[in-house]
């Protein structure tokens, strides 16, 4: 019984460390932008979606989806 507890408590705080995880990355993100990185407009595209899909996924409350999308903006941006 005591690690069933344990197994449920582990899951509900990684889903939290995830969920705070989305804002730090869209703000890594939104830091880097800001400084005219060297990227092609198509690579810039991309990164714009990128984050913009990882904030919706995370408004959703689908944060893996959102570390994964935010985590594909921060390779292209050479993050």
């Amino acid at each position: 019984m005591l690690k069933i507890s344990i197994g449920i408590v582990s899951m509900a705080f990684s889903g939290l460390v995830m969920a705070h995880g989305c804002p730090g990355e869209m703000k890594a993100i939104d830091a880097k932008l800001a400084t005219n990185p060297k990227v092609s407009e198509a690579d810039m595209s991309k990164v714009k979606k990128l984050r913009a899909d990882g904030e919706s996924a995370h408004k959703a409350g689908n944060h893996g989806e959102s570390m994964k999308l935010l985590a594909e903006a921060k390779k292209t941006l050479g993050m």
